[in-house]
């Protein structure tokens, strides 16, 4: 499996450590958690918008024919 390092100030760290051990998780498994929530939310937003632009040139395309 593939690792990544990631750098974060001290007072990042302290507010990382201090919402996973609020959970009872690893600051590994929060962080990892977090990040891949973050790629599913942009996805999400972006095929949203992608919905909404081809309704309305569908729309525009029937006011045109």
């Amino acid at each position: 499996m593939a690792g990544l390092n990631l750098r974060f100030t001290d007072e990042e760290l302290d507010a990382l450590r201090e919402r996973a051990q609020a959970e009872g998780r690893s600051m590994q498994a929060f962080a990892h958690d977090a990040v891949l929530e973050a790629v599913h939310e942009h996805a999400r937003l972006f095929e949203e918008a992608a919905e909404h632009v081809l309704r309305a040139s569908a729309e525009l395309n029937r006011r045109l024919a």
